[in-house]
């Protein structure tokens, strides 16, 4: 109630303010938009000084779609100029408000970031690589070496507030719970596979990353982590250009091309990329002790082996966009992605169980092979409608995304010191995951410096897949009735929401409130499986104050909630380790989370920038893996010993608290930006012992420009081990170096990469335990890698406007001191 009382007074305070803003003096707008992105520049400072002097006595910040006012100008010459970190300095002479029309539109103007370079009609452009927006921060990968021939998730690895350990899992605040994006679209290939979905995105297609760690209510209220939104690179600009490029290696090589033409009204795309991580083999070894329910009985099982694998991907794609009218754009864009993973090896088994003062030794060898593969398509088509009054808007968004998906294992496993006979299975897990999106979204601005912004969402999801087992019987596999079933899953959700954008106190705090309703019913018809239907009203919102043109302070809060996804869904068993086994819970809930942020921004006239991050979370019925041991443990008709389970529950609550610092200086030829995150977790599992551990992340990334077209990178990032509920996630070190030289006029360039070169693996060693069992395990996986990139750029872009678009250009555009056209 609290936070809903607080939404209704900003709300009635900015009327309010509006209605009191009367005076004789004028006002100056405008409009800041990017010269190369032709994306609004939020958060650029608006300065206005009085002929002659060097302080400026008005001035103001640009909202979030890069509109700016300046209220109580008295009538006169002013001098105007707009900043904002990595663009060069936009000034007008003479911004002059005259006393018979005191209103000055400046229209739109155009940033040109730093390092631009106009010859003829190619273009160069670099801008800030951190960008830290009222609601989001935007990170652009553009002169990142160190990722260059990578993968997505080698440049999430750069993101502040991002973190990604040994495994490719990606937290965010701490939070692994993060709800993904391609171009602000949902996909199913994050739910079949969050990891391998971002190692088959290449670094070199991504155009930047957002991250909203307290997303508004125009956005879905799915991730108590938050969002991250990667961003592919497209072309909207006249003329036919396009890239190539090539990475060969000693454990990724990849490729990708993509070609953008525009002529007119039509402009079109399309892009191929595929990938493969070349077989590895990773040494591992564990110790695991467990107690019978009475402790009379101690077993100890011993493995080590070692797993062969690989992974492989390839995305592609087409899109069309079509200006109908200056106010009317339709576009389409239809993506194809395909990537997986299989692994093959072997497993010794040395089993000593004791009974009293008896002792027994059962040993084996277990070999099994793994196998994932996922098949999508996602197709959306995108109305966008604009109006004679500025940011009005109504845009329709129509997006469905099928993906087919299959797990399948292979385990035999043969006794070396005891006479019983070998036993194996086979599993077979086919399945399909058919998520439709419809959403419509309108923007109405009531005043310069307020709007409302609605909207409404239905999206319909499907799960279905079967499962097929077959077991070894006097060496043959034959089907099992008994561990042979399918599985369905349908979840629909109904949402909308309300938001408005505001100034108060004459642009002395900007903000964003709304409140969003998403209302979920989920069906199984999986055996005694009951999911009621639920509803949240999802409240959120984010205050800025801009203290002087270089530092800004902002709160952000939103409430949110995870619904379990396909993963975490599908009953499927897999036993390609008999003493190892896991499966997902169609039982699970969703996770509720508030999420708290206190963030302060500065930047400094040599290019400097610095930001903190303060954050509170709370979530319940927190979803997490949890390994529970059973002596035996039944599947259908088959019983197996000695199991470890691991399955997904909604396990109490969780606490997170913690800072996460960024800071970027340039130094001469010198760039150095580092990212650090420190917090503690703390969680509750009903029954058992409160459970707080510290975890910290560090990385530094270090630039040398040796010349204009050479250049070199250092990337170091340490990431501590995490107390969990069960035990202690690994701690490990990475780190890489590259160097990149650019030809052609910089249309070409050739680089060179280098992972861990002077340590063949990295030891990750975990423990777990629980009431009746201890584990230790230790993975030796192998990260040193060296590599070759290859990158041409062809063709030319033509800047210039329509002839159609000029002629209905706003008739206040470009008038006294106007911006650039």
């Amino acid at each position: 109630m609290k936070i809903y009382l607080i939404l209704f007074l900003l709300f009635a305070l900015s009327f309010n303010l509006k209605a009191q803003n009367n005076t004789t003096n004028g006002k100056i707008t405008g409009k800041v938009t990017d010269a190369v992105t032709k994306q609004p520049v939020d958060f650029a400072t608006i300065s206005v000084f009085k002929q002659g002097s060097t302080s400026p006595f008005n001035g103001g910040s640009t909202d979030p779609k890069g509109n700016f006012k300046i209220d109580n100008v008295a009538p006169g010459d002013y001098i105007l100029t707009v900043d904002f970190i990595g663009y060069k300095q936009y000034k007008i002479a003479h911004a002059v408000v005259l006393s018979t029309n005191k209103n000055l539109a400046l229209g739109e103007i155009l940033l040109t970031p730093l390092q631009t370079q106009l010859k003829e009609v190619s273009v160069t452009a670099t801008g800030p690589t951190v960008a830290n927006k009222i609601d989001k921060l935007v990170y652009s990968p553009a002169n990142d070496l160190t990722s260059q021939g990578g993968v997505a998730l080698d440049v999430l690895q750069k993101v502040p507030m991002v973190s990604v350990d040994i495994n490719g899992n990606v937290e965010l605040m701490g939070n692994t719970n993060i709800q993904f994006l391609i171009n602000g679209k949902p996909s199913t290939i994050f739910g079949a596979s969050i990891t391998d979905a971002l190692q088959a995105i290449p670094a070199s297609q991504i155009k930047s990353i957002e991250v909203i760690t307290n997303p508004g209510a125009k956005y879905d209220a799915a991730g108590t982590g938050g969002i991250i939104n990667i961003v592919l690179k497209d072309n909207n600009i006249q003329g036919v250009n396009g890239s190539v490029n090539l990475t060969a290696g000693t454990r990724l090589e990849n490729g990708n091309f993509n070609i953008n033409a525009k002529k007119g009204k039509i402009g079109v795309g399309a892009f191929f990329s595929g990938n493969e991580n070349l077989t590895s083999a990773t040494p591992s070894s564990g110790n695991r002790t467990s107690y019978s329910n009475t402790r009379d009985t101690v077993t100890n099982l011993g493995q080590n082996g070692v797993s062969n694998f690989k992974r492989s991907g390839y995305r592609s794609g087409f899109n069309i966009n079509w200006d109908i009218t200056p106010k009317d754009a339709l576009s389409a864009s239809v993506n194809f992605n395909h990537f997986g993973n299989n692994s093959n090896g072997y497993v010794n088994n040395f089993q000593t169980t004791s009974v009293g003062g008896l002792s027994i030794d059962t040993n084996s060898v277990n070999h099994s092979t793994s196998k994932f593969n996922n098949n999508s398509t996602d197709w959306s088509l995108f109305y966008k409608k604009t109006f004679s009054k500025k940011d009005q808007e109504l845009d329709v968004l129509y997006n469905q995304s099928i993906g087919h998906n299959t797990n399948n294992y292979t385990q035999q496993q043969d006794y070396t010191n005891v006479p019983f006979p070998s036993s194996g299975s086979i599993g077979s897990n086919p399945g399909t995951d058919k998520e439709t999106n419809i959403q419509i979204d309108y923007n109405q601005p009531v005043t310069e410096d307020f709007s409302i912004e609605t909207g409404a969402k239905a999206t319909i999801e499907n799960i279905d897949n079967a499962v097929n087992t077959q077991m070894l019987s006097n060496g043959a596999y034959v089907a099992n009735p008994f561990q042979t079933y399918s599985f369905t899953y349908s979840r629909k959700i109904y949402a909308y929401y309300l938001s408005t954008t505001f100034s108060l106190f004459h642009n002395f705090i900007d903000g964003k409130a709304g409140l969003r309703d998403e209302y979920t019913v989920s069906t199984s018809d999986f055996p005694n499986t009951t999911i009621p239907s639920y509803n949240i009203l999802a409240p959120s919102f984010v205050l800025s104050h801009k203290i002087d043109k270089t530092q800004t302070i902002k709160f952000s809060y939103s409430y949110r909630l995870e619904r379990p996804d396909y993963n975490g869904l599908n009953p499927f068993y897999n036993i390609s380790d008999p003493h190892n086994i896991s499966t997902g819970n169609p039982e699970l809930k969703p996770e509720y989370g508030h999420n708290f942020e206190l963030g302060y921004n500065k930047s400094f006239s040599n290019g400097a920038n610095i930001y903190v991050a303060g954050f509170y979370r709370y979530n319940t019925n927190d979803i997490q893996s949890f390994t529970t041991f059973y002596p035996s443990f039944t599947i259908g008709d088959s019983t197996y010993t000695n199991v470890s389970l691991n399955q997904r529950y909604n396990i109490g609550r969780e606490v997170t608290e913690g800072v996460n610092l960024f800071g970027s200086i340039p130094a001469g030829k010198f760039t150095f930006r580092s990212n650090m995150f420190f917090a503690d977790r703390i969680t509750s599992n009903p029954g058992s012992v409160q459970v707080s551990g510290l975890a910290y992340r560090i990385n530094l990334n270090t630039s040398y420009e040796f010349a204009k077209t050479l250049a070199a990178e250092f990337f170091i990032n340490y990431r501590s081990s995490q107390r969990g509920i069960q035990g202690t996630n690994p701690a490990f070190l990475f780190y890489n170096f590259a160097v990149r030289k650019q030809v052609l006029n910089k249309k070409a360039s050739i680089g060179l990469t280098a992972a861990n070169p002077f340590n063949q693996y990295v030891n990750v060693n975990s423990t777990t335990y629980g009431s009746n069992f201890n584990q230790n395990s230790l993975r030796e996986i192998p990260l040193r890698s060296f590599g070759i990139s290859l990158m041409y750029k062809f063709g030319k872009l033509e800047f210039k406007k329509d002839r159609e678009q000029q002629d209905n250009a706003a008739p206040d555009e470009g008038g006294a001191g106007g911006g650039s056209k």
